[in-house]
């Protein structure tokens, strides 16, 4: 009864009502931000120079940028984009591009209001994220404790489960290891990682992640380099596809918009409320909120629009792309018709990277929702992650349709409370990137130092930005 009462929900929920909720959120703030994404999108590279600045106090913006593509970054890049080409066509990419585009306005709210209202905790070190920002900006508690229960329960153990099972199939099926061993040597990697609490995650993000990255990339800009020639034809497939001017192909558009922005939502988490809990803990440089909404945003630009296109690309141009082959076995077999063999060794060494930093991420988006949860505490931290590493282990060996489905609930409900928030705080966003576009534009370094009334006015915490 249960399990249909959350397949039913889960239904509504992700069938409709979040692609509807988050692509108007996306849209709302590309026109309340005057397309931010686009009118400064190359400010957001003039401050990844400047990104690496950090102090005893936090972590830095590539950090945290590294700490929120390692949870983006997973197997959806991989696995999920092949899964929306099989069933959406060529055409469900354009749709991926599209709620990226419109995703990274929302990104950069969201991020923005995570370190507008950070604090400190018992360490000086900042945290933050939606429930800080419902529970001072809306003045809810009621709202944040919510919040932080949706995110405690699918971060804190579900997502990293399914990660860990992920890693475990993948290496059972190309070199025949048992599950239950891959699990325990992640699990143990993992405890050594987490156990450094924030900033060892986020060393471990900045280390594995850009060349994680960078190793994908150079492989599939090198197949694509290879087929030069046949990427007109396939960009062109993509927008006819897409908007249904192929006669053959009319019929898919509804799917193709479907799977697209689902597989786009999934990826880059844009309004899922994950990525401004990382972005709290920064010391953004220039010292303003709005420099950290920016960093956030090229996360949603570099996971989709390069990482998933990547892919994207490569199972295009393989001639079994429209078969009966999917998933993340259509990414290695796509790899493998142009490289040879070793490409399905390396799909399955980048699935393990990939869901292995998605893990990491994730913890460190749990313990920081803690302290609304009443668990800030040394036995709550030990709870966590004792219960998180039961779960890496109970994950590597088991099938859990039913605990995903709750996982997916969980993230439903988060994401709509999320977004909620976001369309309350419009008038903060659009106030607080104004004084910064403001200074940048006279000259000025963008440095946020509010006065009394709008301290009193935004509810933000004493100490943070005053001097």
């Amino acid at each position: 009864m249960i399990e249909q009462w959350v397949g039913t929900i889960n239904g509504y929920l992700w069938g409709s009502v979040l692609i509807y909720l988050l692509t108007g959120c996306g849209i709302w703030f590309t026109v309340r931000l005057k397309g931010i994404q686009l009118t400064k999108f190359s400010h957001m590279f003039v401050l990844l120079k400047s990104s690496r600045k950090a102090n005893v106090h936090g972590i830095s913006s590539f950090q945290a940028l590294c700490t929120s593509l390692a949870a983006r970054v997973g197997t959806g890049n991989l696995m999920g984009v092949a899964v929306a080409i099989s069933l959406g066509g060529a055409g469900a990419v354009f749709w991926m591009w599209l709620i990226a585009l419109v995703g990274m306005a929302t990104a950069f709210a969201e991020s923005t209001l995570g370190q507008l209202y950070k604090e400190k905790d018992s360490l000086g070190n900042f945290r933050g994220g939606p429930a800080y920002y419902m529970s001072k900006g809306l003045q809810n508690k009621k709202l944040a404790i919510a919040f932080s229960l949706c995110l405690f329960f699918g971060y804190g153990f579900v997502f990293s489960s399914v990660q860990a099972n992920s890693i475990t199939d993948a290496f059972y099926g190309s070199y025949g290891i048992e599950p239950i061993s891959t699990g325990i040597v992640i699990t143990i990697v993992a405890a050594f990682i987490i156990f450094g609490g924030l900033k060892n995650i986020a060393r471990f993000a900045e280390l594995t992640v850009p060349l994680m990255g960078v190793a994908y990339l150079c492989v599939c800009l090198v197949v694509i380099g290879l087929n030069i020639h046949a990427i007109p034809a396939i960009i062109a497939d993509i927008f006819t596809s897409a908007l249904g001017l192929k006669e053959a192909g009319s019929g898919l558009v509804g799917a193709a918009i479907v799977q697209g922005v689902k597989r786009g939502l999934y990826s880059n988490e844009a309004g899922m409320g994950s990525a401004p809990n990382v972005a709290a803990a920064a010391i953004p440089h220039p010292p303003h909120p709005v420099s950290q909404g920016y960093i956030q945003m090229l996360a949603v630009f570099f996971d989709t629009i390069v990482i998933c296109s990547c892919t994207a690309f490569l199972i295009l141009l393989f001639d079994g792309a429209s078969g009966e082959i999917q998933g993340i076995q259509l990414t290695q077999q796509a790899l493998a018709f142009q490289v040879g063999e070793w490409g399905s060794d390396f799909i399955t060494i980048a699935i393990m990277l990939f869901a292995f930093t998605s893990i990491v991420a994730n913890f460190a988006y749990a313990e920081n929702n803690l302290k609304y949860l009443k668990l800030d505490n040394k036995a709550g931290h030990w709870f966590l992650r004792i219960g998180f590493l039961a779960m890496l282990v109970f994950g590597s060996v088991a099938s859990l349709p039913e605990v995903i489905a709750l996982a997916d609930l969980s993230t439903g409900l988060m994401t709509v409370l999320n977004v909620c928030a976001l369309f309350l705080l419009t008038k903060v966003i659009v106030n607080v990137a104004k004084n910064y576009h403001q200074q940048s534009s006279a000259g000025q370094l963008p440095e946020y130092m509010p006065d009394e009334k709008e301290h009193s006015k935004y509810h933000l915490t004493k100490g943070i930005w005053q001097k």
